[in-house]
């Protein structure tokens, strides 16, 4: 059995509908901050569960909810979420993460450094910097095997 987790990040206050379909298949999602709104949460509770953390720009009484980083554990496999790769405060293959994922330079990644996968499924909401839109898709198979997959909008 395997899960699909949902990857999104730096939505700003927008949902695509193609990012909604993108993720449709989802177990999980997991959204790496610069949320900008609660509906985007709300649209993504649809789907399936949500873990969220706030980023730089997410402001007001409706962020408070979300921490600045968290750790989730997934059939198995133990993730580390932040917004901006640049705060990191911890090594995660110290603190037992198999993954770290985030968000802020709207940059889609994958990386590994360390034995960690590093995952950034890049910006989703406002085009910046001559970026693609894109969002991930992160296979956890049973046995640890991990496959990452982007998705552009």
């Amino acid at each position: 059995m395997s899960v699909l987790v949902g990857i999104i990040a730096d939505t700003h206050g927008i949902i695509r509908q193609k990012a909604l379909e993108a993720l449709k298949e989802s177990d999980i999602i997991i959204h790496a901050g610069d949320i900008g709104k609660i509906d985007v949460i709300n649209a993504l509770e649809t789907i399936a569960p949500v873990y969220a953390i706030k980023g730089n720009n997410d402001k007001g009484k409706w962020s408070n909810r979300y921490p600045e980083t968290e750790g989730v554990e997934i059939n198995g496999t133990r993730i580390y979420v932040l917004h901006d790769i640049k705060e990191m405060d911890l090594d995660p293959k110290r603190e037992g993460f198999d993954i770290v994922i985030h968000g802020h330079s709207h940059m889609f990644s994958k990386r590994i450094y360390n034995d960690t996968l590093y995952i950034n499924p890049g910006g989703s909401g406002r085009k910046r910097f001559n970026l693609p839109l894109t969002v991930a898709l992160l296979h956890l198979f049973d046995g640890g095997e991990k496959e990452v997959q982007f998705i552009h909008l």
